[in-house]
């Protein structure tokens, strides 16, 4: 089996050779074929060979061991680069919009260039190919269960649709309606904005300690309570700490337990839930003395 650092290096030589290749056809092709869609869409892709540096970057310093300044680890990083390089995508979508927005509002339409075929053929080209870098980047990113590497695969998926947009305004453009092609870049920007929202937005959730959910909690609570000796939940808090999951529990033990009984039940929760529930990295247990009372 792959270990995780070569799945990285992988991922991150696919992305970023990919991304230079397809961006310097489509940047060509758009040049070459007058169109501005094309242009834009090939900005999209040189964005992606930085998202996919940053993912690197992020992921490999998320994944050091705890150290004396850090003794919860550095997971949270990888949180911080997706911050970034959500906002990479968020400043590339507002760039390429403004320059669609700018050619429309002129009215100036017969002044447009009309694109040429071989636009036409990269925005085909870069569908294609986008689409295959985002299920291949997915499928590592779910192997390491990486947030970072799922964010890039989603901007390669964001790329994919801003060329299926490519695609329609070149065509559009090319069948006597110039305007199209800028449109095509505002349709881009849209894409682009939506994954950088979604990835931004899920960063900054998992930075400030979400709770991993009712039904995530409700898995936890169901298999604490089959532990042999638990009589109760009293408490239990769940956070989101990067891509690991941290869990607060006060457990009920019966009150007529000796404390040594009471800390190997607390011990068998611990560990039992450490080793059935993925992406834990601790749990806290407490015990409180139970009567029955409230049961």
């Amino acid at each position: 089996m792959e270990n995780e650092q070569s799945v990285i290096r992988k991922v991150t030589l696919v992305g970023v050779g990919g991304n230079v290749l397809l961006t310097a056809f489509k940047m060509t092709a758009g040049i070459l074929g007058k169109s501005g869609a094309m242009v834009s869409d090939a900005v999209h892709s040189l964005s992606d060979v930085f998202a996919t540096l940053i993912a690197y970057l992020g992921t490999r310093i998320s994944k050091r061991s705890p150290d004396k300044e850090h003794p919860y680890g550095h997971e949270r990083l990888e949180c911080v680069a997706s911050l970034i390089l959500g906002l990479v995508l968020a400043a590339t979508g507002i760039g390429i919009g403004r320059v669609g927005i700018l050619n429309i509002i002129s009215g100036d339409y017969a002044s447009l260039e009309v694109p040429r075929l071989i636009a036409l053929i990269a925005s085909v080209v870069s569908i294609i190919t986008k689409e295959l870098m985002f299920w291949y980047t997915r499928h590592y990113a779910k192997k390491i269960d990486s947030q970072v590497f799922m964010a890039d695969a989603w901007h390669h998926r964001s790329d994919a649709f801003s060329s299926v947009g490519s695609l329609i305004g070149i065509g559009g453009a090319m069948l006597g309606y110039p305007v199209l092609d800028s449109v095509a870049s505002v349709v881009i920007c849209v894409f682009i904005l939506k994954v950088a929202y979604d990835i931004i937005k899920g960063a900054i959730s998992n930075m400030i300690d979400t709770s991993c959910g009712e039904e995530y909690e409700k898995q936890v609570s169901d298999y604490v309570m089959s532990v042999e000796g638990v009589k109760s939940i009293d408490l239990l808090h769940t956070r989101k700490f990067g891509n690991k999951v941290y869990i607060d529990i006060e457990i009920g033990v019966d009150s007529n337990e000796t404390f040594r009984s009471a800390h190997d039940i607390s011990e068998r929760v611990h560990s039992g839930v450490e080793e059935k529930f993925e992406n834990v990295k601790h749990v806290m247990v407490h015990a409180n003395p139970h009567d029955g009372s409230d049961t």
